[in-house]
């Protein structure tokens, strides 16, 4: 899929294939926003890899968004509101946390308008994963 600069979320669940869409995961906004974020970090990466020193921060950028989905789809698999589902959540959490640090390091590259738009994606998937993993992990203490 070609980008556009700023392709917003709007635009861009217009191109998600339906197979995808019907998936019960889909249904998550976190995972529609990770999904999202990743095409914009592939997008990224095409300007990191120009420079030398960019191409490092693309190896890692690329890997920690990706797992921010994969790591959605992995906890999906193991049984919403199970302990597992929240021990793997807590890892996609992280792999966000991780993304949001390296879009800071790549501000020699990227420029400000960039950085900025991925870090407010980046807040709304870390703030929705942290609400679904305190809502999960109170509703298997009361169980």
């Amino acid at each position: 899929m070609k980008q556009k600069e700023f392709c917003n979320f709007k635009e861009w669940t217009e191109t998600v294939p339906s197979s995808l869409k019907k998936s019960p995961l889909w249904d998550s906004k976190y995972y529609q926003l990770s999904m999202y974020l990743y095409d914009l970090v592939w997008r990224d990466c095409q300007k990191l890899r120009k420079d030398f020193r960019g191409r490092a921060v693309s190896n890692q950028i690329i890997r920690s968004s990706g797992s921010i989905c994969a790591n959605q789809e992995e906890a999906y698999g193991r049984g919403v509101g199970t302990a597992d589902y929240i021990r793997v959540l807590r890892i996609a959490l992280g792999e966000a946390r991780e993304t949001q640090g390296w879009y800071f390091r790549s501000r020699h590259i990227l420029n400000e308008k960039v950085i900025n738009h991925r870090t407010v994606v980046l807040d709304q998937i870390i703030a929705l994963l942290v609400t679904n993993i305190q809502s999960h992990s109170k509703n298997l203490r009361n169980s």
